[in-house]
């Protein structure tokens, strides 16, 4: 195949707003490669192993743990790279797309499009080495993620699993159990809502597993609290301004910088980075944001555009297709009346999310192979057999997946409105025994 068939860069805006990136093209068998080598090169030696989700809050917590190893790398290779990026402009930017490592696949509580991150993301800069290696990967690869490092890790080494939670024990309790035969001690934080026995089975493999509220703490807040160290203020700062974004507080214009960030430049480069200014990001790293934000805006504003608007039960949900930033299209869709908005990507995942009025979008996403919070989540649906089917997913616009999402909906719905008759049937007999 022809590289240029699948350079996001050449494309005009309207046709990269409906194709997934190059990432998604690479075959599995390669990005199993990659990865496998990447945990190598930065897992053997290390003292300590940092296995996180590789957004804003996943990362904070990296930070965290270096400062706490004192292993935080440079911090000007990449300002220098940063500043060499907005200069050279488009083609330049070596780690865009979402730039996490190539065993991310996030469908749970993310604002990176995972599915699409192509495999040389990393940006040359990152080859530089810390004691405390860094694994960047997703809820759905978690399991693959601890296994990699497993293998390599030296013994006596201590594991650190930040802002992750596994769908079920089966996935991760292997990896965990040779882990715990290599590892001088593994600690596990994190703020999503945890099932019962997968949490007392991954405590029950001798993990130290912190869970803070979903509602109150984000995992960098959890971290920071666990962590036995007297931490700098510009880290209490930073777990604050990353809880401002992970909780959709919206309150401090920073976290919008951190989680663009997060999503726009390498792991290395963001732990670094906040790791040495917390979340008073540095000049050259503003600039590359406003450079980046000029089509980030352009194509929010494109599936803003595609949005449809359907009836629910008694939500009005909103429902859009595009590489996009979910966040904003989200608000905007709400904006306009929605109580949910859905937003379907190219590479056929979705993002959720809710509001005041609907708090409900990890049982949706549950129904679709997904998960997350009530009021934000992710999926992708088991419906892509072949390449035909994603042809039909990026000419239609997302219409099966659209349709298989909404379906959840509708059972959401009714389970709502089977509770609501059980409650009023429950007052009316407390009504009569009076």
């Amino acid at each position: 195949m022809d590289d240029s068939l699948i350079d996001a860069n050449g494309l005009s805006l309207s046709r990269k707003s409906r194709l997934p990136g190059t990432g998604f093209f690479y075959p599995d068998s390669l990005d199993e490669e990659y990865a496998d080598e990447r945990t190598r090169e930065a897992v053997e030696g290390s003292e300590a192993v940092v296995v996180a989700d590789g957004d804003a809050d996943g990362l904070g917590c990296a930070a965290l743990v270096r400062e706490l190893h004192d292993a935080a790398l440079d911090v000007a290779p990449f300002e220098t790279e940063l500043a060499a990026r907005v200069r050279d402009g488009p083609g330049a930017d070596t780690a865009s797309d979402g730039a996490v490592d190539a065993t991310t696949v996030d469908t749970a509580d993310s604002d990176e499009d995972a599915d699409e991150v192509a495999a040389t993301a990393e940006s040359g800069e990152d080859d530089a080495d810390s004691p405390v290696a860094l694994v960047a990967t997703g809820p759905h690869s978690l399991g693959e993620a601890l296994r990699r490092v497993a293998e390599h890790l030296d013994s006596g080494a201590t594991v650190y699993v930040c802002d992750l939670c596994p769908d079920d024990l089966d996935t991760v309790g292997p990896a965990l159990s040779a882990l715990a035969e290599r590892a001088d001690a593994i600690r596990w934080f994190d703020h999503h809502q945890w099932d019962d026995d997968v949490a007392e089975g991954v405590r029950a493999a001798g993990v130290d597993l912190v869970v803070g509220d979903s509602d109150e703490e984000c995992s960098t807040d959890v971290a920071l609290r666990s962590l036995d160290h007297d931490f700098p203020d510009r880290f209490t700062d930073l777990a604050r301004v990353t809880r401002d974004h992970d909780l959709w507080l919206n309150e401090d214009p920073r976290s919008a910088d951190l989680a663009d960030y997060a999503y726009w430049t390498s792991p290395e480069e963001y732990v670094t980075v906040v790791g040495t200014y917390g979340a008073d990001l540095p000049d050259a790293v503003t600039e590359y944001i406003a450079y980046r934000r000029v089509e980030k805006e352009e194509l929010i504003d494109l599936a803003i555009d595609r949005a449809e608007f359907e009836r629910v039960g008694e939500w009005l949900v909103g429902v859009t297709y595009g590489r996009c930033s979910q966040n904003e299209v989200a608000e905007s869709l709400r904006e306009q009346g929605a109580d949910a908005a859905v937003v379907v990507k190219p590479a056929g995942s979705a993002s959720l999310r809710g509001s005041e009025t609907f708090e409900r979008c990890h049982e949706v996403a549950a129904l679709v192979n997904g998960g997350g919070h009530p009021k934000a989540a992710g999926c992708k649906p088991d419906i892509y057999d072949d390449m035909l089917d994603y042809a039909h997913h990026w000419t239609t616009e997302g219409a099966t997946t659209k349709r298989v999402i909404l379906a959840a909906f509708e059972r959401v719905a009714e389970t709502a409105a089977d509770g609501s008759a059980g409650d009023d049937a429950d007052d009316e007999g407390l009504e009569t025994d009076r």
